[in-house]
């Protein structure tokens, strides 16, 4: 007979039976589609040499007027900048205690004999485990524990109610500090949590819901801490979710850190407990869910209660432009509010198209600048819709896609329902108590969208699916990333994992940092089974013509200096019954030459074809890789069959 052509249909198909997806693709990992045929995705590489503190859930990059290229990183205990391969902490300062302003940090160090904690004394007023601070102006040993290991940055560590922070000596006695009295300590802002974090204790639910000391029968949620950047020029504008707005001056310096942007010369009524931010088109900053203005309140802050339908936006000044730092609404200026009508909440917002989209937890809202004295209007898209979390929305191309909580939306002037082939893979395996930190990107070289989530029995980040616009495709696979960021003021698109920034698409390896050796990507995608003929009688494989391209492998270890050499394995399995396992045996047990049904072998470039022993109705077809330097793309391999009887 001759040879038959393997030709699959793009994307993966999970929501069907094995046999009902025929001709098409039913697992993978770390495999993409190009025009159609699957191929390895690229690899990353350490962009920094420096290494974040925290878990890092929000990015964002912008170009100076100088030409730098910048990246904002926060995490639930950071904020940094990145410029270059270096890393700056710009984390703003709660509280700061100096001799001038508080007599009390003076030898404010106890320590206890054979101890390398440290008590902090009189100054820890609202420092919570895992906070922050530094001390400096520390001239004289305490304990036996040299002044120098007191003069830099330090962890709170609490035992019970009280504050400590670890130096590197071992006391050698207990004592008070003395002659220390020139002492700061720059406390800085509270970290927030990793991840969410569930509790049922007293005084997590309704006041009274329950009988006295009893816990609460609905959980109470604490949500990881998320930051919303935006720059205002070279400068770096953002807030903290359910916390103040911070300004970093691009001018000051990479030592200088982020203030409160209340702090800045001028400003008056900026809102508080804020839940999102962003410039709008027209250069107003907005925030979405926050303190109202209140006008009978004390100025300039004129603080108001917390309302998370709220939306409140700064002035921009006809002649200076915006002005971030103005928000008491006046005649004679442009600042103002409105209030979203539908949901419980402000989750999401996006630009897109002249309108600012605003997603609650149940509808969508345009909100469009009519350049009146009304500044901004409101109208409701739809009402039925839900979102995952506040950075699961992404735009391109003038669409907005998002992730919901049971499927995926899109919006181009009207919501729809986003057709998926692997819907009940993904929300059938899906911990949605983690769903804050679900987070979209593109990548726009490949024409995706991708969504990264938790599986159900993680809290971390370990799962992607991607959907190629172009092709209207669907993939998936497994990857542990906590933003993401495409390709625009950085040539490569960036990620955030463990403690480093990664260049994605970059190679064909898991870049380690620091120069060690990198690590192969393990990635494999597998058919569905297809009929061998028309699956009316057993078929013997004896041959398989591989077509797969090594073309962009490297041949050389970049550390090693070893020579690659690029490989992938194919596995042909064949099955009588949809039902019946890929492996069979005779009735004593034993696999016969008859019954050899699974067949794997090794290919590289220059191999022609492979021989082969399969015997079935129908197969299935896996290529696959976890080798250094290897990259492939699959076209169409062509397999060897001939006739082989109607009976098993």
């Amino acid at each position: 007979m001759p040879l038959s052509k393997l030709v699959f249909k793009p994307g993966v198909n999970r929501d069907q039976t094995n046999y009902a997806s025929e001709g098409g693709w039913s697992s993978m990992d770390k495999v993409r589609f190009r025009s159609g045929f699957p191929e390895k995705i690229g690899g990353w590489n350490v962009k920094t040499f420096d290494q974040y503190i925290g878990s890092a859930r929000s990015m964002f990059t912008w170009s100076t007027t100088d030409g730098s290229r910048l990246i904002a990183v926060g995490t639930n205990q950071k904020i940094y900048v990145n410029s270059g391969t270096s890393l700056y902490d710009i984390t703003p300062l709660r509280v700061t205690y100096t001799h001038s302003t508080v007599p009390t940090s003076d030898n404010c160090f106890k320590t206890t004999s054979g101890s390398n904690l440290v008590e902090i004394l009189n100054i820890t007023t609202g420092a919570l485990e895992g906070d922050w601070v530094t001390f400096s102006g520390v001239t004289t040993a305490v304990g036996g524990v040299p002044a120098a290991n007191f003069n830099k940055e330090f962890q709170i560590v609490v035992v019970g109610t009280t504050q400590y922070i670890t130096v590197a000596t071992t006391a050698s006695s207990t004592a008070t500090s003395t002659g220390n009295t020139n002492i700061t300590a720059a406390f800085q802002i509270n970290i927030g949590n990793s991840i969410t974090t569930a509790g049922y204790g007293w005084g997590a639910g309704v006041w009274s819901r329950g009988t006295w000391g009893s816990g609460s029968t609905v959980p109470a949620f604490s949500y990881p801490r998320l930051q919303f950047f935006d720059n205002s020029f070279d400068d770096l504008i953002f807030n903290i979710s359910a916390g103040d707005i911070y300004y970093w001056s691009y001018a000051s310096g990479f030592a200088a850190r982020a203030v409160k942007l209340s702090s800045l010369a001028g400003a008056v009524a900026v809102p508080q407990l804020v839940n999102l931010t962003m410039f709008a088109s027209s250069g107003h900053y907005v925030a979405l869910g926050c303190t109202n203005y209140d006008a009978t309140a004390a100025a300039p802050d004129y603080l108001g209660s917390f309302d998370p339908l709220l939306i409140r936006w700064a002035n921009v000044d006809v002649d200076v432009g915006p002005q971030p730092e103005v928000w008491q609404p006046l005649l004679t200026n442009t600042a103002g509010f409105l209030r979203i009508q539908s949901g419980s909440r402000i989750v999401s917002v996006l630009n897109s198209r002249q309108e600012m989209l605003i997603f609650t937890d149940t509808s969508l809202t345009s909100m469009q600048f009519l350049g009146t004295q009304e500044v901004f209007g409101l109208q409701e898209l739809s009402h039925n819709i839900s979102v995952v979390g506040p950075h699961a929305v992404i735009g391109i191309n003038n669409v907005v896609y998002w992730m919901g909580r049971d499927k995926f939306f899109t919006y181009s002037g009207r919501v729809d329902a986003l057709p998926c082939t692997i819907r009940q893979y993904i929300f059938g395996d899906i911990n949605y108590q983690q769903s804050q930190s679900f987070f979209a990107g593109t990548n726009n070289e490949f024409n995706e969208i991708v969504w990264f989530y938790c599986s159900s029995t993680s809290s971390e980040i370990d799962r992607y699916v991607i959907y190629n616009y172009s092709e209207n495709i669907w993939y998936y696979g497994n990857l542990e990333r906590t933003a993401w960021i495409d390709a625009g003021d950085f040539a490569k698109p960036l990620a955030f994992y463990d403690g480093w920034v990664y260049y994605h698409e970059d190679g064909p390896n898991d870049g380690q940092p620091l120069g060690a050796a990198p690590l192969p990507i393990a990635s494999y995608i597998q058919s569905a089974d297809v009929d061998i003929d028309d699956g009316d009688k057993f078929m013997l494989l004896r041959r398989i013509i591989p077509d797969v391209n090594f073309n962009t492998s490297q041949t050389v270890n970049p550390i090693t200096g070893a020579t690659i050499v690029p490989e992938a394995t194919i596995t042909v399995g064949v099955r009588n019954f949809p039902g019946a396992a890929s492996e069979t045996t005779n009735a004593s047990g034993l696999t016969t030459d008859r019954d050899v049904v699974t067949t794997t072998a090794t290919i590289d470039q220059y191999t022609n074809q492979v021989f082969i022993r399969a015997r079935g109705r129908q197969m299935n077809f896996k290529i696959a890789s976890d080798g250094v330097g290897t990259q492939w793309q699959l076209g169409i391999p062509r397999v060897d069959a001939r006739p082989d009887g109607m009976r098993g």
